[in-house]
């Protein structure tokens, strides 16, 4: 126990900001992550409990692979529990999943929308309704294995920061926090990467040390997410027309759902003849099963309108435009826009410079662009109206 104690002063750990010895619930998914959380945590001194949440039929689940949540990460989560030593409880989830979750999902994609499930899942399922049953249980927090990192502000307030990996963070998809949730909410490895994760893990001597990372949404089998979608809206494999934005019918579809803003290959169309340019999907029209194609230079947004907008920002947005650093996709680098409240009462983020590819469902993220843009200052769900052009903009 020495040696591991050692090893520790060798990471970064964070400040818990949680009384010696006090009551701690770790989600356990049955993953690297969540399993080094829990050993960090017994180790550090906590009274930790370990919670596997059961997201969709067990039967179905143990013949899953390489998603979370499934039967064997249920078992893997059981097996680490018991080699560290703490109490672990499977609860059933399964009917809050589907309604927030799956139901959501399907939705969106009927919608003509790209949607994240990950972070609905963590903004109801997992900060909602398992952050309630941490308090009934006593714990003073609720710890996850997120690469993210939690901070204490001057003024006392808690607040949320991108991780030191930037390979590793998941702040984009923890945008809905609520200051709420983030005041119980604790994230011990957001000062690590990977590796050194997995060396934690290899130092508690955890069956899951050599575990591969999940890639699949986890109730999606094979990565086909339209057959979910087909299944749950059969009204969204509608076939339709593909059409230049013109007018002009290019081909023919097998359902809006097959589609993304932005995607230019496996369209299913030759293009014209007077095409001299690739064309891209730059709008879905659900309602009419149409599927329009067009010009690179047509998926430039300049202004977009945003629904559900959780805003962390010491200042209101009712204050006037704010400034900050904006992620429309996880994988990009943030770039300059403002924020501000409009006199309609919704939101709406007017960029520096105009963007491409912005596909409605997906999340904008905002961030502070004082002190390196790694404060999380919350973000909103991109709307399918209001999204509008530089010409428009102008206009």
């Amino acid at each position: 126990m020495s040696d591991i104690q050692t090893s520790l002063s060798d990471f970064d750990l964070p400040d818990m900001d949680v009384p010696d010895g006090a009551r701690v619930v770790v989600a356990m998914s049955g993953g690297v992550d969540s399993s080094v959380t829990a050993a960090l945590l017994k180790e550090l001194g906590y009274d930790v409990v370990g919670i596997t949440l059961q997201l969709y039929d067990h039967g179905a689940a143990i013949q899953r692979k390489g998603a979370c949540c499934a039967g064997q990460d249920i078992h893997d989560a059981r097996n680490v529990a018991e080699r560290i030593g703490i109490p672990h409880y499977v609860l059933d989830y399964e009917t809050a999943f589907r309604d927030a979750v799956i139901e959501d999902f399907a939705d969106a994609y009927a919608r003509g929308e790209t949607p994240i499930p990950c972070v609905r899942c963590n903004q109801t399922v997992k900060f909602r309704d398992l952050l309630g049953t941490a308090r009934d249980l006593g714990a003073e927090a609720l710890a996850t294995g997120h690469y993210i990192r939690r901070h204490r502000a001057p003024e006392g307030r808690a607040e949320l920061h991108a991780a030191i990996d930037p390979s590793k963070d998941q702040s984009y998809f923890l945008f809905a926090t609520t200051q709420a949730q983030l005041d119980f909410l604790r994230f011990p490895l957001g000062g690590l990467n990977k590796t050194q994760t997995r060396a934690l893990a290899e130092r508690f001597d955890l069956p899951v040390a050599a575990k591969p990372d999940s890639q699949d949404i986890c109730f999606v089998p094979d990565g086909s997410y339209a057959r979910i979608v087909e299944k749950l809206r059969p009204d969204a494999a509608r076939p339709g027309e593909i059409v230049h934005m013109d007018g002009s019918v290019l081909g023919r579809h097998d359902g809006v759902l097959n589609y993304t803003i932005g995607q230019r290959k496996g369209l299913g169309i030759g293009g014209r003849k007077d095409d001299t340019d690739p064309l891209y999907v730059v709008r879905l029209d659900p309602e009419a099963a149409r599927v329009v194609v067009g010009p690179r230079e047509a998926l430039a947004v300049a202004r977009l309108r945003l629904s559900e907008v959780n805003w962390l920002g010491p200042a209101r947005l009712s204050d006037g435009p704010q400034p900050v650093l904006v992620k429309i996709r996880n994988t990009m680098a943030p770039v300059p826009a403002r924020v501000e409240a409009t006199a309609l009462g919704d939101v709406q983020v007017l960029f520096d410079d105009a963007q491409q590819g912005v596909s409605p469902g997906q999340a904008c993220v905002f961030y502070d662009p004082q002190g390196g843009g790694s404060h999380v200052l919350g973000g909103g769900w991109i709307l399918r109206d209001g999204m509008c052009g530089p010409d428009e903009l102008a206009a």
